[in-house]
């Protein structure tokens, strides 16, 4: 219901400022509104105002598609009470989708207007850092701590649209892929564990899970450092590109923010490892997984997948430059 209620304010609101976007240039086109944002008539007209509010909601519409701060209230309790396997397709292929609806907005329709809606990212992207890693140090729920995790992930993410240029556009849009990937090991690990009746939505329940199933712990393993953005691994990468991507915009001050909490959200991906390296387990026995062999050998595949693109992200960069002319 919070969900529903929320996400139909944000609807409306982009819905509100695709109406004011279409009151200062007569238009809806995308093509039609990029040539209209840049022409001298609407430059000298009083219509830019009317453009600017309509980029305002439009940001906001965004903001909420990706769960970015301060439009993230209602991220954590549907990755909390949602069944594991929606929430695993629901924190992973959307924030593609969001991706490409915000390029399509900000840069095939309103690129004339990138000094306003590049500002307006950057500070997303800032607050996303700052709450989703600082609340997420205190999160017991793991899938509670994905979420805050998500959070600090789209300021990242929202690092390389703000740059506003192709090479950013592409660092964004590898990103979003190295997240999709992550995302679906981590919340695949909870549903392949949770089906061998091993409760696994508390971060104390992976206690000792090294003593009881070394190669699915060691999958847990490479899926938080890649997350918390630890080398040579595939998050690591992702990250040395967005970061790049705002330095390059000039944006010194916020790769600064997103370098400080970076390491900072390391923490409690750190927790979760040492939980499952160094605690003991509550049953010692072996851990009985499920006869499910496609889940099991495509968990494995996407957990060994972050190392090895880790060490060859060279021809899926080269593809998301070349998706942007560059």
């Amino acid at each position: 219901m919070k969900y529903f209620v929320l996400g139909a304010l944000a609807s409306g609101l982009l819905l509100y400022g695709m109406s004011m976007v279409y009151g200062a240039t007569g238009t809806l086109d995308l093509a039609a509104i990029h040539h209209g944002a840049k022409s001298a008539a609407l430059a000298t007209s009083a219509y830019p105002v009317l453009l600017a509010f309509g980029v305002v909601f439009i940001v906001v519409g965004i903001g909420f598609k990706f769960g970015a701060a301060p439009f993230h209230m209602w991220l954590p309790d549907v990755y909390q009470g949602s069944p594991t396997a929606v929430t695993m397709f629901i924190g992973s292929a959307p924030k593609i989708a969001a991706f490409g609806m915000a390029y399509r907005l900000l840069e095939g329709g309103l690129s004339g207007m990138e000094m306003h809606w590049s500002q307006m990212l950057a500070v997303l992207a800032a607050l996303s850092l700052v709450v989703g890693n600082i609340v997420a140090l205190v999160q017991t729920n793991l899938k509670r701590l994905l979420a805050y995790s998500t959070i600090s992930h789209v300021g990242f993410l929202l690092l390389g649209l703000a740059n506003g240029t192709s090479s950013g556009y592409a660092a964004a849009m590898f990103y979003s892929i190295a997240y999709a990937i992550m995302t679906t090991a981590a919340f695949g690990m909870i549903l392949l564990l949770a089906r061998a009746g091993f409760e696994a939505e508390e971060i104390d329940d992976f206690r000792g899970l090294n003593q009881r199933s070394p190669w699915y712990a060691f999958i847990m393993l490479l899926v938080m450092a890649s997350l918390a953005g630890i080398p040579p691994l595939f998050g690591f990468f992702a990250k040395l590109l967005v970061l790049k991507a705002a330095v390059d915009a000039g944006m010194w001050w916020l790769a600064m923010v997103a370098i400080v909490f970076a390491i900072i959200g390391c923490y409690y991906y750190l927790r979760v490892i040492k939980v499952m390296y160094f605690d003991a387990p509550a049953d010692k026995t072996a851990l009985v997984l499920p006869k499910d062999m496609p889940l099991r050998w495509l968990l494995s595949i996407n957990g060994v997948a972050l190392l090895v693109l880790g060490l060859f992200w060279g021809p899926l960069i080269g593809w998301c430059y070349r998706a942007f002319g560059l």
